[in-house]
């Protein structure tokens, strides 16, 4: 009966799963909707919407207690406000870097993010890699610095948006909040800011939301957009192993890259193909060393039962 109900909560996690990895791939057909506006106030706009939306789902699932609760303790308060640094500013360059035109620079950097997050767990929390992970890292790093000397300057944007969302996850990791909870107070860190900007631009003459009703309607989609895909996230999470789960990141800068390619048509260079190429053979190493250690493992611990 226990191995039954297992497997049907699995089933529910890979839906989950597919649901917020997929919902992640196809974010920059969303972002495109906005491209004539100012990528800040299309940030702007999204932290608002996105805050009005957790608070009607921290209201639904009476979590106020645990927000209010989070709120007093001033040094998880100040680790959120370093991951909201993070976090509001990988929205920033995202949004820029979509609405610009340049969907594969977003694709390498989510590509390049759970080989960052390696990294940091060697750097900050004292992680050992075996031999075959470093020479995943080793290929990886090679595939960039190639691009950046065949185009004479590095994937800044992807760089960046690897680095951030790695530190942002990293913060999180340290500081484990249910994600409802957390984003309701990120969001609740960033509106004094978004706001004043907000103000600023209509003070300009900008129009409100857009001035259109497909912008505005765009623009008040970003909450749901925002908000949903991460609680089906943690949805997957707590039905099926973590392990399983990294499997799955994979689909996000998959959906970039397939979109920025086919759909809009993006120049997908030698240099910058063999820099993915690189990225490529890096995760599949990675990975595959990662799963044989695991079945190894699970393999000893059977026979010494």
């Amino acid at each position: 009966m226990t191995t039954s109900l297992s497997a049907a909560e699995t089933k529910k996690g890979v839906i989950f799963a597919l649901a917020a990895y997929g919902s992640w791939g196809l974010f920059p057909a969303f972002w495109r909707l906005m491209a004539e506006l100012p990528p800040p106030e299309v940030l702007a706009y999204r932290v608002v919407w996105t805050l009005v939306m957790v608070l009607v789902l921290v209201g639904l699932d009476r979590r106020w207690g645990e927000v209010l609760t989070l709120l007093g303790k001033r040094r998880q308060v100040l680790i959120l406000a370093a991951s909201t640094l993070c976090i509001s500013t990988n929205w920033l360059v995202f949004i820029w870097v979509v609405g610009s035109g340049n969907v594969l620079e977003a694709s390498m950097g989510y590509f390049l993010n759970p080989l960052v997050n390696v990294g940091l767990g060697v750097l900050v929390l004292g992680e050992r890699l075996r031999k075959m992970q470093w020479l995943a890292v080793a290929i990886a790093a090679a595939g960039i610095v190639h691009l950046s000397l065949s185009t004479g300057t590095p994937p800044w944007a992807a760089l960046f948006l690897a680095a951030t969302f790695g530190v942002y996850g990293l913060l999180r990791k340290i500081l484990p909040v249910a994600p409802l909870t957390g984003l309701a107070v990120e969001t609740a860190l960033m509106l004094p800011f978004a706001l004043a900007y907000l103000g600023w631009r209509l003070a300009e003459g900008a129009p409100f939301m857009g001035g259109s009703w497909p912008l505005a309607t765009a623009l008040l989609a970003c909450g749901p957009v925002t908000a949903l895909p991460l609680l089906w996230f943690a949805a997957a999470a707590s039905r099926m192993r973590y392990s399983t789960l990294g499997f799955f990141q994979y689909l996000a800068p998959t959906g970039h890259f397939l979109l920025a390619v086919l759909a809009y048509g993006e120049n997908a260079e030698a240099a910058r193909m063999l820099a993915f190429a690189g990225i490529w053979t890096a995760i599949a190493l990675y990975s595959a060393d990662s799963w044989a250690f695991a079945r190894r493992n699970r393999s000893e611990a059977g026979r010494s039962r």
